[in-house]
């Protein structure tokens, strides 16, 4: 891959250069790959790509229409539990997750994210990195957390908190309930919802959009609203610490041990 041909098609994802838009979408299951050293780095040097081309102003992120739902999450997440919790792919996904959603906050573009279906919290999670989020109305978020007994990854109490106060985000991180594309749009999870089959055309229309504002006022902007990036890579990191206590001290480890 190189900086004047952006369009490529990879095994986590695939990327599309539309006019000042790059379209950044993930392959189906993407928790399948990302605990391939190989193909995450792949996925960082695109992005990296991606900030050096200064024709770009939106990355437009789309994932994957099948994902991993909540019961198939949970036996993902306890077959990647061992003896040794540094060394097993769930470590790796965890570092995955943290620097992703590092890199879309830091990003010197502007981020717009869309989804649809069955989402798990840790999909919502890099959803929130983002500087806009578009949903279709079939979304509904999930909290496969609450069965394992496990914080759940990715600065959800980071983000949620910052955007919507902490009562709010311990009333959504603290219920078991799903939460659907109409009362996700009324919390402020989301911004935007529109039928399943109008998405990729609305989102690109949103991403458009973006494009249009200034570059240097609009990344002034994101730079200032994410002023405290450092204290996000500090607390996804103590998370990361929490998580492997938790899962060595809890029934989950010792179901697997």
């Amino acid at each position: 891959m190189d900086i004047s041909n952006l369009n490529t098609d990879q095994n986590l994802f695939s990327g599309e250069k539309i006019g000042e838009v790059l379209i950044l979408t993930f392959k189906d299951k993407p928790l399948l790959h990302v605990t391939d050293l190989s193909v995450k780095k792949t996925l960082f040097v695109y992005l990296d790509l991606v900030a050096c081309c200064d024709d770009i102003k939106v990355v437009l992120v789309k994932e994957a229409p099948t994902k991993m739902r909540r019961n198939e999450y949970i036996a993902f997440y306890k077959s990647m539990i061992g003896p040794d919790i540094r060394q097993r792919p769930l470590e790796r996904m965890y570092n995955a997750v943290g620097q992703l959603i590092l890199k879309f906050v830091g990003l010197n573009k502007m981020v717009v994210h869309a989804d649809s279906g069955d989402v798990i919290l840790l999909f919502m999670n890099i959803g929130l990195a983002c500087d806009f989020r578009i949903v279709a109305d079939n979304t509904v978020f999930q909290n496969p957390n609450f069965e394992l007994g496990v914080v759940p990854k990715g600065a959800s109490t980071f983000l949620l908190s910052k955007m919507l106060g902490t009562v709010k985000a311990s009333r959504i991180l603290l219920s078991s309930k799903g939460i659907n594309a109409v009362e996700a749009r009324r919390l402020g999870i989301v911004d935007n919802v529109v039928p399943l089959n109008e998405l990729d055309r609305a989102a690109l229309e949103t991403a458009r959009s973006f494009a249009q504002i200034p570059t240097g006022y609009a990344i002034g902007v994101k730079k200032l609203l994410n002023y405290d990036i450092k204290e996000l890579a500090w607390f996804l990191e103590f998370e990361n610490e929490m998580l492997r206590k938790l899962i060595q001290s809890c029934k989950l480890y010792q179901e697997i041990a």
